[in-house]
């Protein structure tokens, strides 16, 4: 007997034949003689219609109010679910985030699981009753319901199968398993069967939308083995070759291991430019300190070399969406930074090479840099990490990078059409 935590996204959730097929798909793993727990999204869209009601109700709207409204979406389908799973003829009962507990910090609409009590849900398990779980919400301090950003179901889902201590958290969604790269640009791209925790944190956080970043880490720290595989493929869920498994490094084989993963783009990025920035020192802290304080994450940053009049410019990337923030930010802190002109360019791509190759492997970097040169694609910035190089283009030469860079790693399929 295993314990396993399956989580449904939105696209397996929308609609009733939709949730009668995730119940066929829990019932077989119960038929297996395994305990699971179900998380599940709300229906595809859903989200969406109830954050707009609440900005249509007040622009200024209260971030608890938010929460109960938006987390309405994933108790309907939690409810769903169970009536759907007692119809199929399994036991089935709803846990919603304050009947477990799933206790979280207070940070409304981007809050932090803390700890989740499992002692009820063990009985219930233990009885063979699936545990029907909303994601995406947690409470504060016993009382206020909380939510926890965007995609924060993958999270609850990794949470919930550390808490229970599951054999595996399967990650239902509309794809079936990590790839070496998006598909949709390059037909020939594989589904990888393995991925280490590292690399695919790397990957979620350069723009692969397989994984929420933070269910990523989560599993990495509480040694969770996640498998993402298609809720809308047939077969039998026990079958080891189907989906992607994350796991640790020690469980990939060197045979395995390839030297780079991943190819991973991201179109949403703005570049930012200070002109005649004063050349002294504390003048950087100066301009990324506001930026930090606002909750605005900057990624790639250059800092040119010094003018002759004692000034220099300094170019960094934030997220798109955190532009016009990032300017006010910036413009009113301009006489404390001390800069001529402020810059800023949406038409940019960041695209990535990930791998735990590279650390045991020169050359990646000059690969990567070589092979854009040859295709005459001008790099604009440059940041790197132990298993990841990543550089700042022209949005236009997003795919053709893509595609030659996956060709120049030998990621590309000798079987595909």
């Amino acid at each position: 007997m295993a314990r396993i935590v399956m989580k449904f996204g939105g696209t397996s959730m929308a609609g009733i034949e939709r949730i009668r097929n995730v119940a066929a798909r829990v019932k077989r793993e119960v038929d297996a003689g395994n305990q699971v727990a179900v998380v599940v999204s709300a229906m595809a869209g859903e989200t969406d219609r109830l954050v707009g009601f609440c900005r249509e109700a007040s622009s200024l709207y209260d971030a608890k109010e938010y929460d109960v409204v938006v987390s309405a979406g994933e108790q309907i389908t939690s409810g769903l679910l169970a009536i759907a799973l007692q119809a199929a003829g399994c036991k089935a009962r709803s846990w919603l985030g304050w009947q477990l507990p799933i206790n979280t910090s207070d940070a409304h609409g981007s809050a932090r699981i803390g700890e989740i009590d499992t002692v009820a849900l063990d009985a219930s398990l233990a009885d063979g009753v699936v545990a029907v779980i909303p994601g995406f919400q947690g409470v504060a301090d016993g009382q206020r319901v909380t939510t926890l950003g965007r995609g924060g179901s993958d999270t609850s889902a990794v949470a919930m199968a550390a808490a229970m201590k599951a054999d595996r958290c399967d990650i239902y969604t509309d794809v079936d398993g990590v790839y070496t790269t998006d598909p949709r640009i390059v037909p020939r791209a594989r589904k990888l069967s393995k991925v280490t925790y590292e690399e695919m944190l790397e990957l979620a956080s350069v723009g692969a939308k397989v994984l929420q970043t933070r269910s990523v880490g989560l599993a990495m720290k509480e040694n969770v083995r996640v498998r993402v595989l298609s809720s809308f493929e047939d077969g039998d869920t026990n079958d080891g070759h189907r989906g992607t498994l994350i796991v640790g490094e020690e469980e990939i084989d060197d045979m395995e291991r390839q030297l780079i993963t991943g190819i991973a783009h991201d179109k949403n990025e703005a570049k930012i430019t200070l002109t005649q920035v004063s050349d002294r020192p504390g003048s950087v802290a100066a301009i990324f300190a506001p930026l930090a304080d606002a909750g605005i994450n900057v990624d790639m940053i250059v800092q040119n070399v010094a003018h002759s009049t004692g000034s220099t410019d300094v170019t960094f990337t934030v997220p798109a969406a955190d532009l016009a923030r990032s300017l006010d930010v910036l413009d009113k802190a301009k006489d404390a930074i001390g800069f001529a002109t402020i810059v800023h360019d949406t038409r940019v791509a960041k695209v990535s090479v990930v791998g735990v190759g590279m650390r045991s492997h020169a050359g990646v970097a000059a690969t990567m840099f070589t092979t854009l040169g040859e295709r005459g694609i001008n790099i604009q910035a440059i940041a790197t990490s132990e298993i990841k190089v990543s550089v700042l283009i022209e949005e236009d030469y997003t795919e053709l990078a893509v595609r030659v860079l996956h060709t120049a790693y030998g990621l590309d399929a000798e079987d595909a059409a």
